[in-house]
């Protein structure tokens, strides 16, 4: 008798899945309890319940800066991400070539590079090149590193759609921009926009490559971790962090949701 299916095992599954929960989700509470807090220090026992500390990263200039700086990289790398990842989906379930399986691992490969050692090289690279460190240098990084997320949401779209409804516009007529633009897109539309989404969340979070091709404009994580150093700013980071992590986590949920729901009409 497999012991996963014995109702020991079965218990011993729910309490391991519980406490996986607890560890992923626990910090979580934690830290939108301490956003409430009364006392700059986060500590227990609670001194009391405030929206002091939301109203403070509010009215506060630099943070508002960093949050403008990083929504405009997130929106830039994500649009050339879900561009490129538009592109690259058609040929890698569309086309027939050779090395397709080299290039779809080179196009994923940013999933399995250590950001660190990936922003470093991006570091040298422009340094060769004479690229100054900019809004530019973070928004191609961050290209990089969103683009084989937009490329797994996309591909599996793709296949889903019968190749004969393109055929068929071609035998109609349609040019191949026409045809990706009035039977392709709309058919994939749902996965694009999912694709953006996570896309944009991901950039909008990340702080590795950022710290690495960054210029004189500092991103929200960036600034975050450089508030850190100083306590009094600690209680205004915990609020905007609990903030930013809502956001994105209903921003990533509805994406999957909207997908989610979108192939089963498709697929019904």
């Amino acid at each position: 008798m497999d012991v996963a299916l014995s109702k020991n095992g079965a218990r011993l599954l729910r309490l391991f899945f519980f406490l996986v929960v607890v560890f992923l989700y626990a910090p979580i509470v934690i830290l939108l309890i301490f956003s409430f807090n009364d006392s700059a220090v986060p500590t227990f026992p609670l001194s009391g319940f405030t929206l002091h500390w939301y109203h403070q990263f509010l009215v506060n200039a630099d943070l508002r800066a960093s949050l403008q700086t990083s929504a405009i990289i997130a929106a830039l790398s994500s649009l050339g991400a879900v561009v490129l990842g538009i592109l690259a989906s058609i040929a890698l379930t569309r086309r027939r070539f050779h090395g397709k399986a080299a290039v779809s691992a080179l196009l994923l490969s940013p999933l399995v590079i250590p950001y660190v050692v990936f922003g470093i090289s991006l570091l040298l690279l422009f340094h060769q090149l004479g690229v100054p460190r900019s809004l530019l240098t973070v928004v191609i990084g961050h290209i990089v590193i969103t683009l084989p997320y937009t490329i797994l949401v996309i591909v599996p779209r793709l296949s889903q759609i019968d190749v004969s409804l393109e055929e068929a516009a071609f035998d109609l007529g349609a040019s191949r921009l026409r045809t990706f633009r009035s039977i392709t897109l709309p058919l994939i539309l749902p996965a694009v926009v999912s694709a953006f989404l996570i896309a944009f969340t991901t950039s909008f979070d990340e702080y590795a490559v950022a710290s690495f091709v960054v210029g004189t404009r500092v991103t929200f994580p960036i600034y975050l971790y450089s508030a850190l150093r100083f306590p009094d700013q600690l209680p205004q980071v915990i609020a905007v962090a609990v903030v930013v992590l809502l956001v994105s986590l209903t921003v990533v949920i509805c994406a999957e949701i909207g997908r989610r729901v979108a192939e089963r009409r498709f697929v019904g």
